[in-house]
């Protein structure tokens, strides 16, 4: 059971520090999750135990899914690594630029 999120939403996991922005989503219901539990809207009474193989999340860091069509800002880095739907997402890689010979 997804929600609809808007630009601007922060999200934290329930299971470390972990808090992120939407900065660009789709308008339909999404699962988001940090650390194999769901994320939620406003910072969690306590936090969980995490479950799964997780990386870690780095603050000031843009994670987006692999066509660009979300993009989630790291406003406070943790432990769990970030999923969409089940699928983990990764850091946005830098642009190339332009050569200037």
């Amino acid at each position: 059971m997804g929600q609809i999120y808007k630009p601007g939403t922060k999200l934290s996991s329930t299971v470390c520090k972990t808090q992120i922005m939407a900065l660009r989503v789709p308008a339909e219901e999404l699962d988001v999750s940090c650390g194999g539990a769901p994320m939620q809207v406003g910072d969690p009474a306590e936090l969980g135990e995490m479950s799964g193989d997780n990386a870690g999340t780095l603050v000031g860091k843009r994670y987006t899914d692999a066509d660009e069509t979300m993009e989630f800002l790291c406003t406070r880095g943790g432990e769990g690594t970030i999923a969409i739907e089940g699928y983990v997402i990764d850091i946005k890689a830098a642009k190339k630029l332009p050569s200037s010979d």
